[in-house]
């Protein structure tokens, strides 16, 4: 005996009012067609099984087919009394408790049957209940199942959802085990893959309309187009017809394999909100001579059998009167007057070219005929006359139970297996489409998913391309994929699918959509306008073409023609008396080293290379030390000749020609020792200083040893000072021969140059450090220039009648 149990009658949501406050009530009452098809399915299969000639000869299955109405509670009452064998009311030697029990579609159903059978090893195979919590071994020693596990389906539809892009979707689950565990392991699996879930609403047949409709108005209220729902098609449809009823439309739905199929709400009023609903189911299959068997049912045949009677009724439209008693029957109902065929009915009941849940039962009946017949027999069914190793009342469910879990991956017939090590069947699945034809919904299959030890493949078949490329495929994100250029923001207490998107910052880029950070660009280049590219940042150094360049070239070339022409007037005037009085010789020494001094700047100008870096410095070093030098003796010459008014000093006999000589090149000696140095241990180099600006490059001369810079300009502020000290105190000289006051004057511009200077090189950025420096160098070169010997000039070129021995000594 093979016990069933089957939700042949659901419960039934009544419902006054769509806005009525209180709960509905539920009876179970609803005659669900698909479940009572299922039941025919197992007769059908066992009346295969008695008359085969190889499984099961000689060996009568019997069976007993209960309702469930998709109620835990009553699938227990149910089960208990298959297993016990009680209301044996007429032959108890002929109804034996069952060896195994075909149950059930629901999952929580299936968990209350598992949970209490399993200590009693009473075995169960369950054709519809998906649920991944069911291939416990531990908890579910006995439990089979001719359908995948959930675990499988929740990665098809996890790679379903990946496939399209999906990333912002909602879920609607049941309020049962069947529901709970798919959706979490749904979630788990699309977290891995970015994906975020919206919402979970919850539903259930028995729920109250307030309830259903916070779920409405939570579908309504979200931003989301892709909904994935995880209900059994009884706590589906009342959803579904509150759906339709708000004309809810545009939404992506993706089916799980409970509802997809489901001949209920495969109607053209759910296909306005539902069509083009995604879900996958088991592989359709055939079952030769089922179609004849279905219509064939005649409820005068089996006039027990009170599923047959409401089947009549339902598809007929009246009731049979059974052994000539109408009494039962609706008064409202038509009375069948008993010559009512099926033969010509043409309804999808009898449509069995596309079978996936009956199948799954016609396999479950086979799968126990295998298991009794491994036990009786004591062998694999096979086309030889097999004879009895044991009595069939020595038939155990624990036998079974132990023969079923041998079946693993056995192939029992047409290349079917039906388990694995957890009682799950190897996973397969078809990828169905809702389409409307012929002003019905049809199921077209679209695809197909397989899963081979952690290898998932999800297939589409190749004549479904312009659907899925097509507008029908909607998106769904949270937030807007970002540009080139932005990044994603994380707004603060949602999914990481919502997020704002900025702008990167200066600097960094992002030249891909999507982007979560952006990449910095590498040091010599910088982030353009759009922050999609990195541009080489702008080069800059002072250059002869820009206009600071050209000026500050044109000054130091006009210091060095004026130092030139000042010198022709010395050569050309040397015989005259303010030209003598001036030193003629050392007048020269220093106009040649200003004319170095003004040539100076122009290794400043330009593009920073090895050898400039290091001429620039030492050449500015060593000719205004030089210069310094040249004012130093010209100074101390001045003073000797202030002492040499007083009897009897020889001061001024003691600087000679030579003397001034040895002074001017030992006081330029030290300085070029100290470059010398310096370029020998830290030369100066050219140098990219990236600190100025974020878009450019200074290309600047690195001093290389900052200490030996400032030793070069200490050294020529040395000299400067004890010129500005010594003429100082020949300030007191006879007023026709003001050379004292002069050379003061120049080394007061001098000082004052170099001494702001520095402030101004420290605080300059980029190439304008540069022109500070040069602008010191012109500076002081032409105070220096203008306060010594433009009154020289002035009085050899315009007063000549000053340019005389009285004249110099103060006589008129």
């Amino acid at each position: 005996m093979i016990g069933g149990i089957f939700p042949v009658y659901n419960k039934e949501i009544l419902i006054t009012s769509t806005f009525d406050d209180q709960p509905a009530g539920a009876t179970c009452t609803l005659f669900d067609l698909r479940a009572f098809r299922w039941t025919q399915v197992m007769i059908f299969a066992i009346e295969e099984v008695n008359s085969s000639n190889f499984l099961l000869p000689n060996v009568t299955l019997g069976y007993r087919i209960l309702n469930s109405c998709s109620s835990p509670s009553i699938t227990l009452r149910a089960a208990l009394a298959l297993a016990g064998g009680v209301e044996r009311t007429q032959s108890p030697a002929c109804v034996p408790a069952v060896s195994a029990l075909i149950a059930e579609s629901g999952s929580s159903q299936s968990l209350a049957v598992a949970g209490i059978m399993g200590p009693f090893q009473v075995p169960v195979v369950s054709y519809f209940s998906t649920c991944a919590c069911l291939s416990d071994r531990d908890k579910f020693p006995t439990f089979f199942r001719t359908i995948p596990s959930d675990y499988f389906q929740a990665k098809a539809l996890a790679a379903l959802v990946k496939y399209f892009n999906w990333e912002w979707i909602g879920v609607i689950q049941s309020d049962n085990d069947y529901g709970r565990n798919g959706v979490s392991a749904f979630i788990q699996e699309v977290k891995k893959l970015g994906v975020c879930v919206a919402f979970v609403g919850t539903v259930l047949r028995t729920y109250s309309m307030d309830k259903i409709l916070r779920v409405v108005d939570m579908i309504k209220s979200s931003n989301v187009k892709v909904i994935l729902a995880f209900v059994p098609e009884g706590d589906f449809r009342p959803l579904m017809t509150e759906i339709v009823k708000r004309n809810i439309t545009e939404i992506q739905w993706i089916a799980s394999e409970a509802w997809i199929t489901a001949a209920r709400l495969s109607t053209p009023e759910m296909y306005q909100s539902f069509g083009g609903a995604l879900g996958f189911v088991m592989p359709k299959r055939a079952i030769p001579n089922l179609k004849p068997f279905l219509k064939d049912i005649d409820p005068y045949a089996n006039p027990e059998d009170g599923f047959v009677k409401k089947f009549w009724d339902v598809m007929v439209g009246c009731s049979p009167v059974l052994h000539g008693a109408i009494e039962g029957n609706e008064p409202t109902k038509q009375i069948c007057s008993g010559n009512e065929t099926l033969k010509d009915l043409d309804d999808v009941f009898f449509d069995v070219t596309q079978l996936r849940v009956s199948y799954n039962v016609y396999n479950a009946v086979y799968a126990v005929a295998h298991a009794l017949h491994q036990h009786l027999f004591c062998q694999a069914a096979s086309n030889i006359t097999n004879k009895l190793c044991k009595k069939v009342s020595d038939i155990t469910p624990k036998q079974v139970t132990e023969n079923l879990k041998k079946l693993t991956f056995q192939n029992i017939f047409e290349d079917e297996i039906f388990f694995d090590a957890n009682g799950n069947p190897p996973p397969s699945y078809d990828l169905i489409n809702w389409q409307m034809a012929e002003g019905k919904v049809q199921h077209v299959t679209v695809g197909h998913f397989t899963s081979v030890n952690g290898n998932d493949k999800l297939r589409f078949n190749e004549e479904d391309i312009d659907w899925r490329t097509g507008q029908m495929v909607p998106k769904s994100v949270c937030s807007t994929v970002c540009s080139v250029g932005t990044r994603k923001a994380q707004i603060r207490g949602k999914p990481v699918c919502c997020f704002d998107c900025i702008p990167c910052a200066e600097g960094t880029i992002a030249n891909l959509t999507g982007e979560a950070e952006c990449t910095p660009c590498p040091e010599e280049f910088w982030s353009n306008n759009l922050k999609n590219q990195c541009i080489p940042k702008t080069v800059e150094y002072l250059s002869y073409q820009e206009p600071m360049g050209i000026a500050l070239t044109v000054v130091s070339l006009m210091g060095t023609a004026l130092s030139m022409a000042t010198m022709l007037i010395f050569i050309l005037y040397r015989d005259t008396p303010v030209i003598k009085a001036s030193n003629s010789e050392l007048s020269c020494f220093l106009l040649f080293s200003l004319f170095l001094c003004f040539l100076c700047p122009l290794t400043f100008i330009g593009k920073p290379t090895i050898w400039t870096c290091m001429l620039r410095h030492t050449v500015f070093g060593v000719t205004f030390a030089f210069c310094m030098s040249c004012v130093l003796c010209r100074t101390i010459v001045v003073v000797a000749a202030f002492k040499a008014t007083f009897p009897r000093n020889s001061t001024a006999a003691n600087f000679g020609q030579t003397q001034q000589r040895i002074i001017v090149c030992s006081c330029t000696l030290v300085q070029i020792l100290i470059c010398a140095a310096w370029l020998k241990l830290s030369p100066p180099f050219p140098d990219k200083v990236f600190k100025y600006s974020n878009t450019k490059i200074v290309l600047e001369c690195n001093t290389g040893s900052q200490a030996a810079f400032y030793t070069v300009l200490g050294y020529i502020g040395l000299l400067a000072i004890i010129c500005l000290v010594l003429a100082f105190l020949a300030r007191k000289l006879p007023d026709n021969f003001n050379e004292a006051k002069f050379i003061t004057f120049s080394m007061l511009i001098f000082c004052a140059v170099w001494i702001t200077f520095i402030p101004a090189y420290v605080s300059s950025p980029g190439k304008f450090t540069v022109a500070v420096e040069i602008f010191a160098i012109l500076s002081s070169a032409f105070g220096l220039l203008i306060s010594i010997f433009a009154p020289k000039c002035y009085k050899v070129l315009i007063t000549p009648e000053k340019n005389t021995k009285k004249y110099m000594m103060g006589k008129r």
